[in-house]
């Protein structure tokens, strides 16, 4: 079993913010040579998110408008400055696993990888990724 690991960054705007990442994590897939096996994404931050999804702009104009509503920047929260961006992100996930068949991620039709910006400035993030397999 071979083993790779990179990482990349990228800034973001601020808040909530979606940023497809499938071109960098497929490039990172075929630099590793490996053909079939795993691939991990993982983000090392607390207000931002990995999901995949379809990235049609109605639908994630959809989605921000969801978290807006559910968990609102005017609420009454303990925590300072942030708080509603660091709860918007426990709704997501910082990683996910993809399967790699042939040398490229296997995703569905209309699957994106797409990072979630949900902090109240812009940030430099960085995503993780490591590929595991033959």
């Amino acid at each position: 079993m071979k083993f790779f690991f990179s990482s990349f960054n990228f800034k973001t705007d601020g808040e909530i913010q979606f940023i497809d990442i499938t071109d960098q994590i497929q490039e990172i897939v075929e630099k590793s040579k490996i053909h079939q096996g795993m691939v991990f994404v993982f983000s090392p931050h607390a207000t931002g998110a990995i999901i995949l999804n379809e990235n049609d702009q109605p639908l994630l104009d959809d989605f921000r408008d969801l978290l807006e509503r559910l968990i609102p920047k005017s609420g009454s929260y303990r925590h300072p400055i942030n708080a509603h961006s660091h709860l918007r992100s426990i709704f997501m996930e910082p990683s996910k696993a993809i399967p790699v068949k042939d040398g490229k991620l296997a995703l569905g039709t209309w699957q994106s990888i797409i990072w979630v910006e949900v902090d109240t400035r812009p940030r430099t993030r960085t995503v993780m990724v490591t590929v595991l397999g033959d």
